[in-house]
């Protein structure tokens, strides 16, 4: 039994391993300046509040830029995308000076956030926002103040980040919406 133990325990070890070894293999993120353009509308970066997102594509020199992490999380679901992402990462605001300042150097991975969805937060380009925190208690004591769930980057569904915002759009509403991009997704596979 002592032996299983062990084994267990010198496995559970080089999985750790092997995966901090993967962390250090990702590229690192670039701090956003002036020059950054969001991938979408093409403005500065700096010119939008809330937090932002960059994802690193293989083989591209630079990540994309984007004004806001919803529309982030929903270039990496669109059907479309077949680019293969490396990684994504988010603004941390946990660690953000304020709403209209997210910081140019605080990002952490997507995949290691604790999002806000849901509350009355609008990000840089008008849309809802998924607001991503480093710390589980901060992104509960914005939920608390500004109204939504905590969720981790798993959670989130697609009619959070893929669905326009469009109110009362005729054909826009959400479900609607999603079925005729499963149809498109449907017919490029076909």
């Amino acid at each position: 039994m002592k032996a299983v133990i062990m084994l267990t325990a010198a496995l559970l070890a080089l999985t750790a391993c092997k995966d901090e070894d993967e962390r250090a293999a990702l590229p690192p993120p670039v701090a956003m300046t002036g020059d950054a353009l969001g991938y979408y509308c093409q403005m500065a970066m700096t010119e939008h509040p809330g937090p932002k997102a960059q994802i690193h594509l293989r083989d591209a020199p630079a990540p994309l830029f984007f004004s806001q992490v919803r529309d982030a999380i929903a270039y990496q679901r669109m059907p479309e995308q077949s680019a293969q992402i490396v990684v994504i990462y988010v603004s941390d605001m946990s660690r953000a000076p304020s709403w209209d300042d997210p910081g140019a150097e605080n990002w952490i991975p997507a995949d290691e956030a604790f999002y806000v969805v849901g509350s009355d937060a609008v990000g840089g380009m008008g849309a809802a926002e998924v607001v991503p925190f480093s710390r589980r208690e901060d992104a509960q004591a914005f939920a608390a103040q500004r109204g939504g769930r905590v969720v981790r980057l798993s959670g989130i569904a697609d009619s959070d980040v893929l669905t326009p915002e469009g109110q009362g759009m005729p054909g826009m509403d959400g479900e609607d919406y999603l079925d005729r991009l499963k149809a498109v997704e449907k017919e490029g596979n076909g």
